[in-house]
């Protein structure tokens, strides 16, 4: 575990960014394991395969049940599992307790929650105890009800002002690498300048020390809604509703199953 965070760690100003893409399913994740140095079973889960509103619905045993399908099923990626709303912001003891529970019930190689300098004593507490963290700054999905939407971050003095703080908090309190979501570009910028951990954009700036998209939108999969970060790198809802279209018409027509396809 320890290579793994570390060698992640190193990535730091490295002339290659780091390549992180989401995962929540065995099949999935043995496809993008060769492809990429950090797989997140993130809870975007509840949205993409539960047709969840955003995330807050996520459990932890959804994300134990998917962390285990991804980790079970990869051998060079680090695996990093959400930890779900309402699993660590009450309490210090009770964040470390659901991120020990994460990482002995899936054998993942880190947990990533939200939030700044509001939850680094919680990063640190867990951090001391031996449990890799990855944090999270700028939007917040977890956060979304509170705000009244994905709103970007970086708009305004007092936003960057946060998000500084914010990405220093998470630095000094052990996380070896933040997420910078939906924020400014030249905000980002200057933050993954600012601090010495390596930082992962989604929606944020090509100059963080790596990138991350959920890889559902990046295969074309959803189609309800299409972040203006996400660049679309396969259609696959046509390609499958073109297979299943096909599909029908021969079982229709009974020319599927044809003996080439019975025993």
């Amino acid at each position: 575990m320890n290579k793994i965070i570390s060698h992640i760690k190193a990535q730091k100003n490295a002339s290659q960014p780091l390549v992180c893409l989401t995962a929540y399913t065995s099949p999935i994740a043995k496809i993008l394991d060769k492809h990429c140095d950090i797989l997140l079973v993130g809870d975007s889960l509840g949205m993409v395969l539960y047709g969840m509103e955003n995330t807050l619905g996520v459990s932890m045993d959804m994300m134990i049940n998917h962390g285990l399908a991804v980790t079970r099923s990869t051998n060079n990626a680090c695996i990093v599992v959400d930890m779900p709303y309402g699993s660590y912001e009450r309490s210090k003891e009770e964040a470390y307790k659901n991120a020990k529970r994460i990482i002995d019930e899936t054998s993942c190689h880190a947990v990533k929650l939200e939030g700044g300098a509001d939850m680094s004593e919680t990063i640190a507490y867990i951090v001391e105890r031996y449990i890799p963290v990855m944090a999270h700054i700028g939007l917040q999905p977890q956060s979304v009800v509170i705000e009244g939407g994905y709103k970007v971050k970086g708009r305004d003095d007092a936003s960057i002002s946060k998000l500084i703080s914010d990405a220093k908090a998470v630095e000094n309190a052990g996380a070896f690498s933040v997420v910078i979501e939906g924020t400014i570009e030249n905000v980002a910028r200057d933050l993954s300048k600012a601090i010495n951990i390596p930082t992962i954009g989604i929606g944020a700036s090509a100059d963080c020390d790596g990138q991350i998209l959920v890889t559902d939108d990046m295969l074309g999969l959803l189609s309800d809604h299409t972040p203006k970060f996400v660049k679309k790198y396969a259609n696959l809802a046509t390609e499958i509703d073109k297979a299943a279209a096909n599909y029908s018409k021969e079982v229709k027509s009974r020319t599927f199953p044809n003996e080439d396809y019975t025993y």
